[in-house]
């Protein structure tokens, strides 16, 4: 039978369904059959991207998670570990083996991954340089290679991957330059070399990547001045070249970038002043951090305004004068100001504390070794009480307080007994000042205190039991050369946690209490230069940790106690000046140390 016209028309559209149908099947990696157990273990899809996942395989040697097992010809690549392709040409765009403790090298072959967008390999251990080839991936859009053991030249060619939004490699071994054709980058908005070894200057064509938000090169070798050309930056808000050699001043256009949040230039060599419109400039700021410089003049008023900032961290520089009113900073976490010449000029130095009333949130403040003079303040426990209460009482999480005041030579009066309201406190040191009067027994109220030193003031009085007696505390009791008088109590055995007990140069007297050997964490134990009198207690032999003891220049009696010569983590033993009498213990004499 001849067949019409319309027959004809109907069983060609049926055929050219009947195609597309059989040509869409062969577009996708029948994963369905696959799962099913009915598709033949055939390879297939493009040849070029196989035999690169094959070659980047091969150079594994380490593969502890064996993820490398699922590469085979049973399945699709597309369906290997950590592999994601496109639907409609099956090529690779993804590659992101992160956190798989894999070593070795990148195989060259990468760079025939042609469609590839994501390459992931961080947090491995990875070794070797950076393949050229990488270059040639011109879709390239996030590269992610921290935390391995990368070394060699950053590849310059990688301007090639003019896609690239994301680079990070941090945490590896690159050295060299910065290479300057990175600025052929024009889509990056995140750069970071962290933690490496390059070297050379900051390169100024940096400043061209006008996306740029986020750039951090901390942690290497770089040195040479800030580029003036990174003011250009507008859309900046992150930046960080801490604990490098750049030296010179910051350039006032990257102050002036007001979309900062959070500025690090810690452990350089920067010199000159703050600007005094810091405050405005940079309305977002949360983070500044200029530590371990040598900038000079005074902290900027406009300081006050900046409302955002969560850490101020200016230690370690020559700023001097007065402090402004930190009364709007509500949301201040670290306060560091140590190791400047900021003084007041009167006895109210201390005065600036009670602007922090509306700080609820502070972790760690310290004001140690300026030049502050004066009285700490009457209202400074309630100044400061906010910071522990207040989270208590609305439920949020305890945040530990760190308290440091070191080191301010000018600082006198008497330790206020308000002090006890910091309840949550954990490390409180006024150590090297000039502090009077006695040891507040409030303290027993800082049930969290694991470091506390007072030393080198001229304290008087007894120690408080309440005080030796914390059980909390684990680093340091320090509260030695003062004028303390008394017994040690017996209180002291309380602190079985503690490492360093320090009572050294006081007036102390009486019998050692038996129960100090209770102390059994202690590493250092230093009674010396006081009139501590009778034997040395038998409790002691429990003390088998101590790397150092000295319990010289007291009126202690009786023999040298044999357990000193089990003491096997003993370094530093010092007995002298004592009305000891006998003979030293056979092998001790290697132990013995004169002042």
């Amino acid at each position: 039978m001849e067949l019409t016209n319309k027959h004809l028309k109907v069983f060609s559209s049926f055929f050219l369904v009947y195609v597309e149908v059989l040509i869409l099947l062969s577009c996708f990696n029948l994963q369905g059959l696959n799962l099913l157990g009915l598709a033949t273990p055939v390879v297939h899809g493009n040849d070029t991207d196989q035999q690169a996942l094959l070659e980047f395989k091969a150079k594994i040697t380490g593969d502890e998670l064996r993820i490398m097992h699922s590469w085979n010809s049973s399945i699709h690549f597309c369906q290997w570990y950590g592999v994601t392709c496109c639907r409609r040409h099956q090529r690779v765009t993804k590659l992101e083996l992160q956190s798989q403790k894999q070593a070795r090298s990148v195989s060259p072959y990468i760079g025939n991954l042609s469609f590839l967008r994501v390459l992931n390999l961080a947090h491995n251990s990875f070794s070797n340089e950076i393949p050229q080839e990488i270059g040639r991936l011109r879709r390239l859009e996030i590269l992610e290679l921290s935390n391995n053991s990368i070394n060699g030249e950053i590849p310059s060619n990688l301007s090639g991957c003019s896609k690239l939004t994301f680079v990070h490699m941090r945490g590896n071994q690159l050295t060299e330059e910065i290479p300057g054709l990175l600025v052929h980058l024009s889509k990056l908005k995140y750069l970071s070399f962290f933690d490496n070894s390059l070297a050379g200057s900051i390169p100024p064509s940096l400043g061209n990547l006008s996306s740029l938000e986020t750039l951090s090169l901390a942690m290497n070798g770089l040195n040479g001045v800030i580029p003036e050309s990174l003011g250009q930056l507008t859309n900046l808000s992150r930046f960080s070249i801490a604990v490098n050699a750049i030296s010179g001043i910051v350039p006032v256009s990257i102050l002036n970038l007001s979309k900062i949040t959070s500025f690090d230039v810690t452990g350089n060599k920067i010199q000159g002043t703050l600007p005094s419109d810091l405050g405005i400039t940079m309305p977002y700021i949360e983070t500044f951090s200029v530590l371990q410089n040598q900038i000079t003049g005074q902290l900027p008023v406009s300081i006050s305004n900046a409302s955002n900032f969560m850490e101020l961290q200016i230690s370690s520089n020559q700023l001097s004068k007065n402090l402004p009113s930190f009364e709007k900073l509500d949301k201040l976490s670290r306060f560091l100001i140590s190791e400047n010449h900021f003084r007041n000029g009167g006895t109210s130095d201390l005065n600036f504390l009670c602007s922090l009333t509306n700080t609820t949130k502070v972790e760690t403040l310290d004001i140690s070794q300026n030049n502050f003079e004066g009285y700490y303040p009457s209202a400074f426990a309630i100044c400061l009480a906010p910071f522990c209460s207040i989270p208590l009482v609305i439920g949020r999480l305890q945040k530990p307080e760190i308290f440091y005041a070191h080191d301010n030579y000018f600082l006198s009066g008497p330790i206020p007994p308000s002090i006890g309201n910091l309840t949550m406190l954990t490390q409180l040191y006024l150590n090297r000042n000039n502090l009077q009067g006695n040891i507040p027994p409030s303290l027993v109220n800082c049930k969290s205190l694991v470091a506390l030193s007072f030393s080198d003031n001229n304290l008087s009085g007894s120690i408080p039991p309440e005080v030796i007696g914390l059980s909390s505390l684990s680093i340091v009791l320090d509260l030695s050369s003062n004028y303390l008088t008394g017994a040690l109590p017996v209180e002291v055995g309380n602190l079985k946690n503690l490492g360093v007990l320090d009572v050294s140069h006081n007036r102390l007297s009486r019998l050692l209490p038996n129960n100090l050997g209770s102390c059994v964490r202690l590493e250092y134990l230093f009674l010396d230069g006081n009139l501590f009198e009778g034997p040395t207690p038998l409790s002691l032999s429990s003390l088998r940790g101590l790397v150092a003891l000295d319990i010289s220049d007291n009126n202690l009696t009786g023999e040298i106690p044999e357990f000193l010569l089990s003491f096997g983590s003993l370094e530093y033993l010092n007995l002298s000046f004592n009305d000891f009498e006998g003979m030293i213990p056979i092998g001790g004499q290697a132990l013995w140390r004169h002042p």
